[in-house]
């Protein structure tokens, strides 16, 4: 099928006023034959899956896709329009929204306009055209994001909003899928049906992204193992990315073949012939809870964004062959040929369309608009200290703590001081008495305990239903937080040392942290992640094990961070931090010193100085209160945080020798967000200030305070950074010269007398 050769009239138009004239002029001029009008029931082609009902909405699905399109493209150059990636060509995936349930959550592609229009029928009362004008015009009545991004969302209609980022949404869908099937395991009780599957579709260019691989290949391992992960990949395959193409039949050929990945093949462009193949796909995914992919023929017309002039780039005759392929022709025909609908009736019903899809985006223009800072940030970081103070300070069913630590005389609070590493343990014991949804999974948690033995027992006495190891790949660890997260678990992810984090950091900052608001806080995805991380393993194991990188971190908008060094506050702090999930649905990391996990003294061996009794369960740490040794001493106050704490403390005894001054020394606690108020409080009566940080020079935590104390107005006190240095750390000895130590501590005090 092809359309008519553009009339010369029409070669001054834009590629989006060709199509639209294209789908005018195909319909005038068409003169095909017309079968006998088909009943609602009846297929709406001899051999179809598709009734004539059902084709019907999708192609009203379809017009209205097509519809916001074009009207975004004439409105975008008159600023009531702030987005213009489009869904032409993909109109298809329509198919599978009506074939699939509004409780199966959904992972979209951005060119998902059909998929939604077509989903917005399962909710009686809703109107695609306006929610998604609102969108459009970026206002602050939208209801997906409240206006801070185009996104595909919807919280009755399980759409998960994310970013556009390539392909990053892939893990979290699959973590979902899992997350199904493990609340069964459990007993948690889901928020969707148990039969649901998850959704998640993206472009033929991103599927070879490897954070898509990473995807595919922790899909398959689970199908290996007979693990039930019910997740339908819809790869759109439109032949190009941007304007790089796809080699024909990559696709096929890449995912055809994959054991353990079910392969389904759709035509997109053809309602009549793509419905019986997509529900094939989806039936065998509902049915076998086994991942499935789903390989969808689209094709893109109109140009990747209504900045993408292919004209330039793209020969005329390319690009009318592609138009020529415009789904919306072909449904024309099967429209027109089935005698469901004349040729006078299609084009009222396509302008009754554009009409439509202008009126409301001329009604969202007038809308309300974002005009304050406080209102682009309210979702990011919701936090309401008294419910979180009080979260935090519940103590678990006493019962339960008694069989999970195996008797009365086991229970922490009544043993005799211990270093961090047991502390940890012993919180995270509480943590899943105290909630019966927590999982924590990860690299070697299980059956070893984690490498440094921190997750001892867990299994043994909470079973692997909610204590399991991963395969290595940190970021499906991460996807799987996000997956079971979306489904009201509490996720406690192991991540092994944070230099492994930086391989799959936009699980956190792309996907986790953007959730709440990208959504406007109505979906949310709490979690508290452990990382194992920081320096001073005596050399051991160079970079990869002493990776102090904390920015990071630090540059996560909505993420907390808090950093212990002693065990007494990391059991306090891992309670705020799993009631900030609760309660407010907040993604938190818990980065653990590796270094302090078993040090058990301070300043001489033997002293047990570095020992502290397990808190009492009610006792909780507020985000941002930090630890104070010598309140009263003001000669000398060092700000530091983690590995730094004990050596500020044994290098405070040497200063107060040496210079006669009394030294206090700040435990920040909270790395993110810096608690500025306390910074500038503990300033304010400081006569020098020593900053002591093992982040790296150029990027650390150490900036942060000093601005915090510039900015309150305490610039004039004398002040020294040690801080490590720009370089990864080496093995053996030489890690002491990157990495700040005692003596440097003392000669900073020593410049500043």
């Amino acid at each position: 099928m092809t359309a008519n050769p553009i009339p010369a009239r029409m070669k001054g138009l834009n590629r989006a006023e060709i199509c639209d004239q294209n789908f005018i002029e195909f319909v005038k001029d068409w003169n095909g034959h017309v079968g006998t009008k088909p009943s609602s029931a009846d297929a709406i082609l001899p051999g179809s899956a598709l009734d004539a009902k059902g084709f019907i909405e999708l192609l009203e699905s379809q017009l209205i896709s097509r519809h916001l399109d074009l009207m975004a493209r004439v409105l975008r150059v008159q600023n009531k329009v702030f987005y213009t990636i489009g869904s032409s060509g993909h109109e298809g995936n329509a198919m599978v929204a009506r074939l699939t349930r509004h409780t199966d959550p959904a992972f979209l592609h951005y060119r998902s306009g059909g998929f939604m229009a077509e989903r917005f029928r399962k909710l009686p009362g809703m109107d695609p055209v306006m929610d998604s004008a609102l969108s459009f015009a970026a206002s602050a009545e939208d209801p997906a994001s409240g206006g801070r991004h185009k996104v595909w969302g919807s919280r009755p209609l399980w759409v998960l909003p994310q970013t556009s980022t390539i392909a990053s949404h892939l893990p979290k869908a699959l973590g979902t899928a899992v997350a199904i099937e493990q609340a069964r395991r459990i007993g948690h009780a889901l928020p969707i049906p148990d039969d649901s599957i998850a959704i998640c579709s993206f472009g033929d260019a991103s599927s070879n992204h490897a954070t898509a691989q990473t995807a595919f290949n922790a899909a398959a391992w689970t199908a290996y193992q007979k693990l039930p992960a019910p997740v339908l990949f819809v790869c759109e395959d439109n032949g190009i990315g941007i304007s790089v193409k796809t080699p024909d039949g990559w696709i096929g050929r890449n995912f055809r073949d994959r054991k353990d990945l079910d392969y389904f093949h759709a035509d997109g462009l053809d309602l009549a012939t793509g419905y019986g193949q997509v529900q094939a796909a989806v039936e065998h995914c509902r049915r076998t809870r086994r991942p499935t992919f789903l390989h969808l023929r689209t094709t893109r017309i109109m140009g990747h964004a209504g900045t993408d002039f292919e004209i330039e780039w793209r020969p005329l005759e390319e690009l009318c062959a592609v138009e020529a392929t415009d789904p919306l022709l072909r449904s024309a025909a099967i429209a027109l040929a089935s005698g469901l609908l004349s040729k006078d009736a299609l084009l009222a019903l396509y302008e009754a369309t554009r009409k439509r899809c202008f009126a409301a985006a001329e009604d969202a223009d007038g809308r309300p608009r974002i005009t304050t800072l406080d209102h682009v940030m309210a979702p990011l970081a919701p936090y309401t200290p008294e419910a979180v103070a009080k979260e935090a300070a519940r103590t678990a069913p006493h019962d339960t703590r008694v069989a999970a630590f195996g008797s009365e005389d086991k229970l922490p609070e009544k043993l005799p001081p211990r270093h961090l590493a047991i502390q940890i343990n012993n919180a995270l014991h509480d943590l899943f008495c105290k909630y019966p949804e927590t999982l924590l999974f990860g690299e070697d948690v299980a059956q070893k305990g984690g490498v440094y033995t921190v997750t001892k027992g867990l299994q043994k006495a909470f079973k692997g239903t909610r204590v399991f190891n991963t395969l290595l790949d940190e970021t499906m660890i991460l996807g799987l937080a996000q997956g079971y997260a979306n489904l009201g678990m509490l996720p406690i992810p192991e991540i092994q040392y944070l230099a492994y984090f930086h391989n799959a950091c936009d699980q956190i900052r792309g996907e986790a942290a953007s959730l709440q608001f990208f959504s406007n806080n109505q979906y949310r995805n709490p979690m508290v992640v452990r990382i194992a991380g920081l320096g001073y393993q005596r050399g051991f194991g160079g970079h990869f094990h002493n990776d102090n990188s904390i920015t990071a971190l630090r540059d996560i908008p909505g993420l907390v961070v808090g950093c212990p060094s002693r065990g007494d506050d990391a059991a306090m702090m891992l309670r705020t931090l799993a009631a900030l999930a609760k309660v407010d649905g907040r993604v938190t990391v818990f980065l653990e010193p590796i270094a302090l996990y078993m040090t058990k003294d301070l300043h001489e061996a033997g002293d047990g100085q570095w020992l502290f009794p397990y808190p009492a369960q009610e006792e909780a740490m507020l985000l941002g209160e930090g630890r104070v040794y010598g309140e009263d001493a003001g000669d000398l106050v060092i700000f530091t945080y983690g590995n730094g704490v004990p050596m500020s403390l044994r290098a405070a005894r040497s200063i107060e020798k040496k210079h006669g001054w009394k030294v206090r020394v700040v435990d920040l606690r909270w790395l993110v967000p810096l608690n500025e108020t306390f910074i500038a409080e503990q300033a304010k009566t400081a006569k020098r200030i020593l900053i002591v940080d093992e982040g790296r020079h150029a990027a650390g935590v150490g900036e942060g305070v000093i601005t915090a104390i510039a900015e309150a107005g305490y610039r004039a006190r004398p002040f020294q950074r040690v801080v490590g240095a720009d370089t990864y750390t080496p093995l053996a000895g030489a890690a002491f010269l990157v990495l700040p130590g005692d003596d440097d501590i003392v000669a900073a005090a020593d410049r500043l007398a």
